[in-house]
């Protein structure tokens, strides 16, 4: 088993290679733009998002792109923000600074939500927001094994108190094991072709460097002439693997449905099919009980503009809905 320590160690002097940095170590992250701002605050707020009061819990925080919008176009709320990251914690903690006793802070994966709100003491939150997937924060930064286009260590942990990394799974895992992973969290329709081109290239030597995965996946099925890379499927079935993105989804809407004052809204911004259906049809459920009152119709996507300025932003996905019939008190 190639074991999360060995696929993320450090090279050494003695190796010839240059020690891989800290994750937190490079300094300031690129500015993270946050997609669907306005969408979001009216998810949360309503048409005057200035006169909400309340606590709002941003529940995947990041580097406070959207926290720092709430805060400052909703000057009645304070915000808890989370995040399994301490290195996006710690770009936060920067940026939201100026709003002092406002905003909150803490380590936490959305499975830990429910924990959290608890703990802080903050009664019913009268906003819950949910935007899934990846920032530029991990995108850019090679030595977090989140992306192709730079070389790094296969790692993939968002949080990295986790023991697996993409290093454990695609170098343990048997092929139809895999084929099954990049299908339904990949939506890769050449799943069984890669699953068998890479274990029969792990027999010869483990997969520990993400350059090596791609080009491993590109051999097989090929490079083409689209512009999407052929990897980029199974590094997203990967990375939703690591990081249990399914499971902590659940546990996280759950958790917003079971804490949010009546009244109180919840907004998710998915970029995965899969992770928008989830979304879709727990709201669904929730509406024909009559815990929920669906806002959106059908999930708001970016507009041209956004989607030229920011190209992270295509396939971004909105679903909000109010909550009634909360239960009884915290």
């Amino acid at each position: 088993m190639v074991s999360a320590e060995r696929a993320t160690k450090a090279a050494t002097p003695e190796s010839g290679g240059a020690p891989e940095r800290s994750p937190c170590e490079r300094g300031r992250a690129p500015v993270h733009v946050p997609v669907l701002p306005d969408e979001v605050l009216h998810a949360l707020g309503g048409e005057r998002p200035a006169e909400r009061e309340g606590w709002i819990v941003d529940a995947t925080c990041g580097a406070g792109g959207h926290a720092g919008l709430i805060l400052a176009r909703m000057p009645r709320v304070s915000l808890l923000g989370l995040d399994q990251d301490p290195c996006a914690l710690a770009e936060a903690r920067r940026s939201l600074a100026p709003y002092g006793e406002r905003v909150r802070l803490r380590h936490g994966r959305l499975s830990q939500l429910a924990r959290r709100v608890r703990k802080e003491r903050i009664g019913r939150p009268v906003g819950v927001l949910l935007d899934l997937g990846v920032c530029s924060l991990h995108l850019d930064r090679p030595e977090r094994g989140f992306s192709f286009q730079d070389d790094g260590p296969l790692d993939m942990r968002m949080d990295p108190t986790r023991e697996r990394t993409a290093a454990d799974v695609v170098n343990t895992w048997d092929e139809g094991d895999l084929a099954d992973l990049l299908f339904y969290e990949g939506d890769e329709a050449r799943a069984r072709k890669i699953a068998r081109a890479l274990v029969e290239a792990r027999r010869r030597a483990p997969f520990l460097r993400t350059a090596a995965l791609a080009d491993a996946v590109a051999q097989a099925v090929g490079r083409g002439g689209g512009r999407i890379h052929p990897a980029t499927r199974t590094f997203q079935a990967l990375r939703r693997a690591v990081n249990e993105e399914g499971e902590e989804l659940r546990s996280g809407l759950a958790s917003a449905e079971h804490w949010l004052a009546d009244g109180g809204r919840l907004a998710v911004i998915s970029f995965h099919s899969g992770e928008d259906r989830e979304v879709k049809r727990f709201l669904a459920g929730g509406a024909r009980a009559g815990r929920w009152e669906t806002l959106t119709k059908k999930p708001v996507a970016p507009g041209p503009e956004e989607r030229r300025a920011n190209r992270r932003a295509r396939s971004a996905r909105l679903r909000a809905a109010e909550r009634r019939r909360a239960w009884g008190t915290p």
